[in-house]
């Protein structure tokens, strides 16, 4: 991968457009055609649409604690934040839940955070009747900036807490909002820079060590954190510190984490009474089964 900086990310753009610059890192990295790039782009694209699409409110996890939470929002009425926020957080509970229930996602980064990117992209999408090819180009920026975060700090809750997972993917969404609303390269690391500022120290904290609480709402937040920070990155506002200083504090920050808020299970709300109750009842469940 040549992305290993926002400051390279950014000098590639300068002379052409910087989704384009990622297409063109990936056909280098792979070896392969522009046409290749893009079909294999389009086919994700279609899968991340497909999460949502084929959400079931029936169905429920192994465990029972996830299923049918994206059809209640669904249903909700007189929100506070409105029809497109009520449908952006419908959408990252049905992708979240579709993951807890070994339904098919695409992990962007990761299958914990799997709900981000579907969560905004979708509703934006059907809002401003934007076509699949601009989609595309913002999945090839959300690429590029998570390509970077993973090169210099992490995208995996077990090494950088949920920061690295859900927050990494709150920023490259970030970015990839600002592109599809006309931003520049500088507003889309001024974005991600702010949306990953906003969950510096995030811990990963599975309750009975799964993929489910309180992991599926965390893709709620990171969703609503990227629509904000890429308005405000629109705006003309920016977060002081580059997106590059950024991600390198998320990394360090990662790094001195205890084990226990990084992925175990053994910390934060995995470890109140109601977690603790929860794990037990699961290991229950288990040893019954056999």
């Amino acid at each position: 991968m040549a992305f290993q900086s926002v400051t390279q990310l950014l000098a590639a753009a300068a002379a052409q457009p910087l989704w384009r610059a990622v297409l063109e890192d990936d056909c280098r990295d792979r070896g392969v055609d522009e046409a290749d790039s893009l079909s294999r782009m389009s086919a994700l694209w279609r899968a991340m649409t497909d999460s949502a699409a084929t959400y079931d409110p029936d169905r429920r996890s192994a465990s029972g604690l996830s299923g049918g939470q994206g059809a209640l929002m669904d249903r909700a009425r007189d929100t506070l934040c409105g029809p497109f926020l009520q449908q952006v957080i419908a959408t990252a509970l049905k992708v979240g839940e579709q993951n807890a229930c070994m339904g098919r996602i695409v992990a962007a980064p990761t299958a914990g955070a799997s709900g981000v990117m579907p969560a905004v992209l979708i509703p934006l999408q059907q809002k401003e009747g934007l076509g699949d090819a601009r989609m595309m180009e913002c999945l090839y920026v959300a690429a590029g900036f998570g390509q970077v975060i993973a090169a210099r700090a992490s995208i995996s809750g077990a090494e950088g807490g949920c920061q690295a997972e859900v927050g990494s993917a709150s920023g490259m969404a970030a970015a990839a909002l600002v592109h599809a609303r006309g931003g520049t390269p500088e507003q889309m690391a001024a974005a991600c820079a702010m949306a990953l500022q906003n969950v510096l120290g995030l811990v990963c904290d599975p309750v009975a060590g799964l993929v489910e609480v309180p992991c599926v709402k965390r893709n709620v937040m990171g969703a609503v954190n990227a629509l904000a920070c890429a308005d405000m990155a629109l705006a003309g506002i920016s977060g002081a510190i580059p997106c590059d200083e950024v991600i390198d504090a998320m990394g360090a920050i990662g790094h001195s984490l205890p084990a226990t808020l990084r992925e175990t299970g053994e910390g934060g709300l995995a470890a109140t009474p109601t977690g603790r109750r929860l794990a037990g009842e699961q290991a229950e469940s288990a040893l019954g089964g056999d």
